[in-house]
């Protein structure tokens, strides 16, 4: 069996592992790990609700828990020593034609939602690099696409429903709740367990995908706006070595009789074969380029459904900068490049526009994100994270919430100016901690383990 047959045959296999078994005993067995293999999560046992009465009964019957979703956060975020609950029952998906919404349960996956929502006419505004993970978890660490124009996935939330600790069920939407609204919808599971969103949808569109190779990092300096406005969504490669970016990737909204892509961009060639975001890896794993018009949920992404995304086996890190400080962000970490490129398969940039949701990661502030998809090298990755933050410190980076980071909690809180409403808010749901997890406590509580 060759690597990536065995990287697509490991990750079916982790993906699908102990999610089969009815909610009246739970499971117990061999110890779950996230999607990358990195982290095994502490919970002996996995309870999996068919209903929401029945979500309600285990959080009223349980001390600790955590909702498991998709499993893509690559830290302890969905960890704790008490019970994990898998929504991947409540699946439905209901689009409302009048209001322009569709509601979705808590264990529904974009994978699921954009061709449902394509079939009926309609669209979301963006989505993350795979369609593998779940809409509440996703939405719940303020996971992104790209687009100077667009906001993070969370941005689309018009209402949610969760089961508190008292095991009754709260709802928030964006019109009638306004401040308790906008702290609840990234919530990093410290609210209770989502178990249903109202999201907002647009028209269906098509989307073509069109990437480019070698872009100097000096047309990045004099043309970073223009680059990063030059399509809906744009994604940019490094590996932080010859000073430049290695792909550049361009998702455009079909147009009726638009330009056809030039075959230079920036002094970048256009290529003419499909690729992968790592050179060494088989492009059959991302969704189509080479300018294909496609639905708009097969070229957003930039990995395919079926499919092990990315590379695998990996680590991810990822952090976020004010967008007009982005180049200057970019020069600070290429100063690291010879301590990085040993342990890393990638970096990608990209942009996402402002928003007014309390936790996340672009609050009040368009943002430009550097992100690392590392080699499985923790203990090395670990030594150069606290050098990476350092180098970004002056640019007050904000780490995305599911993925790898050192920065504690005293350099946390100054980037978030709504922290301490969020803990109250949270407190007010949750008053003994019943949805606590040794991550909230680190990094949102500033306490120990817990």
């Amino acid at each position: 069996m060759d690597k990536r047959q065995f990287l697509k045959t490991s990750g079916t296999l982790i993906a699908g592992t102990m999610l089969s078994r009815s909610a009246t005993g739970g499971q117990r067995g061999s110890p779950r790990t996230n999607w990358a293999g990195n982290y095994t999560y502490h919970s002996e046992r996995l309870d999996q609700p068919r209903s929401v009465h029945e979500v309600q009964a285990m959080v009223k019957r349980r001390s600790h828990l955590k909702a498991l979703g998709s499993r893509h956060s690559f830290n302890a975020i969905a960890d704790t020593t008490g019970d994990q609950v898998s929504l991947k029952a409540l699946d439905q998906m209901v689009i409302d034609p009048k209001t322009r919404t569709v509601i979705v349960g808590g264990g529904v996956t974009y994978g699921q939602l954009g061709p449902y929502l394509d079939r009926h006419g309609y669209a979301l505004h963006n989505l993350a690099s795979l369609p593998h993970i779940s809409v509440a978890g996703a939405c719940a660490t303020a996971t992104h696409g790209s687009g100077n124009q667009n906001g993070n996935l969370a941005t689309s939330v018009f209402a949610l429903e969760f089961v508190r600790a008292d095991g009754e069920i709260a709802s928030l939407s964006r019109d009638r709740d306004g401040d308790r609204f906008a702290g609840a919808v990234v919530h990093l599971g410290a609210l209770g367990i989502v178990t249903r969103l109202t999201l907002n949808v647009e028209p269906t569109y098509r989307v073509r995908q069109v990437v480019y190779e070698n872009l100097s990092m000096e047309h990045l300096q004099h043309h970073l706006d223009e680059i990063f406005a030059s399509g809906y969504s744009v994604s940019l490669f490094t590996d932080w070595q010859h000073h430049r970016i290695t792909q550049v990737w361009i998702k455009s909204r079909v147009e009726p009789d638009g330009p056809e892509p030039p075959r230079e961009f920036f002094g970048a060639t256009r290529a003419t074969r499909k690729l992968h975001p790592l050179a060494d890896h088989s492009a059959e794993n991302c969704t189509e380029q080479m300018g294909i018009p496609g639905p708009w949920y097969d070229r957003l992404p930039h990995f395919r459904l079926n499919f092990v995304p990315s590379s695998g086996a990996e680590l991810q890190s990822e952090y976020f900068v004010p967008r007009e400080r982005g180049y200057e962000a970019i020069m600070a970490v290429e100063e690291l490049r010879d301590l990085v490129k040993p342990h890393l398969l990638i970096t990608e940039l990209r942009t996402i526009a402002a928003d007014e949701l309390w936790m996340s990661t672009c609050y009040h502030r368009p943002s430009m994100t550097i992100h690392f998809t590392w080699k499985p090298e923790w203990p090395e990755v670990r030594r150069v994270l606290p050098m990476i933050e350092e180098k970004l410190a002056p640019f007050q980076a904000r780490p995305h919430w599911g993925k790898l980071f050192t920065l504690p909690h005293s350099r946390l809180r100054p980037l978030y100016e709504k922290l301490p409403s969020y803990q109250a808010l949270a407190a007010q749901h949750d008053p003994g901690g019943r949805f606590r997890n040794e991550f909230l406590n680190s990094n949102i509580f500033g306490g120990g383990q817990g």
